[in-house]
C-alpha cells in the first residue's frame, strides 16, 4: 500500500460501505476459531463480519483516518444501539432519528473521532453508509442517470423474484436497451469514475475499457445471480438495502458481532507496517480487498513478501482483482499455493459484481 499512499488522496471518506462481498470473503478465507486476522479497514463492515467466524483477534488497517472514523462509529453503534437503530444510522432503513442515534454513540468515540463526525452532521442525517465518495458516485447515477434509462417501475421490476430463465428474459427484453448500453459506457468510463468515484491514482495500471468489463459483470449479477438477494444492487438502484443486507448488518449476526468487539481493533497505516508490528508468524488470515491492483508488479511482490513474513504456515490470503490482474508471482511459488479453482467458484457467486477475479492463496 505504500506506493498508492504517495499518489491517492486519503483525507476524506472514500468508501462509506465495504463493496466486497463478505460471504465470498469468509468462504474463501475459511477462518478458524482462534485465528488472528488482518484486514483492510475500509468502512469496517467486512472486518466486523470476520468476527462471526470466532477468531481470537481481528486487526483492521487503513491509510485514511476518515475510514477509521467510519469504523469507530460502526463499533460504537453495535455497542450503543439495537439492530434496527444500527440499520437506520447506516441508511439501510429509513429513519428520521439519525442525529439522536449518533448522540447515543458519540460518548464511545475518541476526541478525534467525535471532531470528525461532529463536523459532518449532514452525512449523519442522510445515513453514514452514504457518506463516501464512492456512494455519492452511485447516488449521482441513481438520481440523474438511471431515470434517463429506465422508469422507476422497470427498476422495481428488476428486483422482483424470478428464476434464471426469467431473469435472462427480463434483461434481454426490458433492461439491456441502447440507452442502458450508451449511458453505462459513459458513466462508468475511466474518466468519469476517476473524476467522481474512485481516485484517478487507482487506475494507474488499468488497461482496456473499464465500462465494457463492468457491464459484462453487471449482466452476470442480474441474470446468473438473484438481484432480489443482492445488497449492492439494492443500494446502487434504491439508495437503501431494503431486505437484502450485507452479512455484518444481518440480524442473525448482530449479537455475535457485538459480543466479540473486544477482539476487534483498528490501526492507521499500511497493512504491511501493521503486519511488521504484529511480528513474524503471527497472522492466519489476510483480507486484502483489491489493494494490489494499485501497485506496479515489483511493488506488489515486495508488499506480498512482507505479508508472508507475518503469516503462519497454512494461513490464507484473499484479495480481489477489479481491473488489473494480480496473483502470486512465480518467484513466490515456493511460498504460496494458489487456490485458483476456489477463486473461480467464488467469483461466480460474488454479489459485488465489479470484480474480475477472486484470488485465494495459502502459505506453505
Amino acid at each position: 500500500m505504500t506506493e498508492v499512499a504517495s499518489h491517492a488522496d486519503f483525507t476524506a471518506i472514500r468508501y462509506a460501505q465495504c463493496w466486497e462481498d463478505a460471504d465470498i470473503l469468509l468462504d474463501g478465507l475459511a477462518i478458524r476459531p482462534g485465528d488472528t486476522c488482518v484486514g483492510i479497514g475500509s468502512a469496517g463492515d467486512n472486518c466486523l463480519a470476520m468476527l462471526t467466524r470466532d477468531p481470537a483477534r481481528v486487526v483492521a488497517v487503513d491509510l485514511n483516518p476518515a475510514q477509521l472514523a467510519c469504523i469507530a462509529l460502526r463499533v460504537a453503534a453495535y455497542r450503543s444501539l439495537d439492530h434496527p437503530g444500527l440499520l437506520r444510522l447506516i441508511g439501510s432503513r429509513l429513519g428520521d432519528d439519525r442525529a439522536d442515534l449518533y448522540q447515543r454513540c458519540r460518548p464511545l468515540l475518541s476526541d478525534d473521532e467525535r471532531r470528525f463526525w461532529d463536523a459532518h452532521p449532514a452525512q449523519i442525517q442522510t445515513g453514514i453508509g452514504a457518506a463516501g465518495r464512492f456512494e455519492r458516485y452511485f447516488s449521482t447515477f441513481r438520481n440523474r442517470v438511471l431515470p434517463l434509462i429506465h422508469s422507476p417501475s422497470t427498476v422495481a421490476a428488476l428486483l422482483e423474484p424470478r428464476d434464471r430463465a426469467g431473469r435472462q428474459a427480463f434483461y434481454e427484453q426490458r433492461w439491456d436497451t441502447w440507452r442502458w448500453r450508451l449511458l453505462f459506457r459513459l458513466f462508468f468510463s475511466r474518466f468519469v469514475m476517476g473524476r467522481s468515484g474512485r481516485d484517478p491514482a487507482f487506475f494507474r495500471y488499468v488497461e482496456g475499457s473499464v465500462a465494457d468489463r463492468l457491464r459484462a459483470r453487471s449482466c452476470h449479477a442480474v441474470t446468473e445471480l438473484d438481484p432480489l438477494a443482492n445488497p449492492y444492487l439494492h443500494w446502487i438502484f434504491l439508495g437503501t438495502h431494503r431486505q437484502a443486507l450485507p452479512l455484518a448488518l444481518q440480524a442473525e449476526h448482530f449479537d455475535t458481532i457485538r459480543t466479540r468487539l473486544e477482539r476487534f481493533e483498528w490501526r492507521l497505516g499500511t497493512v504491511e507496517d501493521a503486519c511488521d508490528a504484529l511480528g513474524a508468524g503471527s497472522v492466519d488470515r489476510f483480507n486484502l480487498s483489491d489493494i494490489f491492483e494499485y501497485m506496479a508488479p515489483p511493488a506488489y511482490q515486495a508488499a506480498l513478501e512482507r505479508l508472508l513474513s507475518a503469516g503462519r504456515p497454512g494461513g490464507r490470503l484473499l484479495y480481489w482483482n477489479m481491473l488489473v490482474p494480480r496473483s502470486r508471482p512465480e518467484a513466490l511459488a515456493g511460498r504460496l499455493i494458489s487456490h485458483a479453482a476456489l477463486g473461480t467458484q467464488l467469483l461466480a457467486r460474488d454479489k459485488a459484481f465489479f470484480y474480475s477475479a477472486v484470488v485465494v492463496e495459502e502459505l506453505q
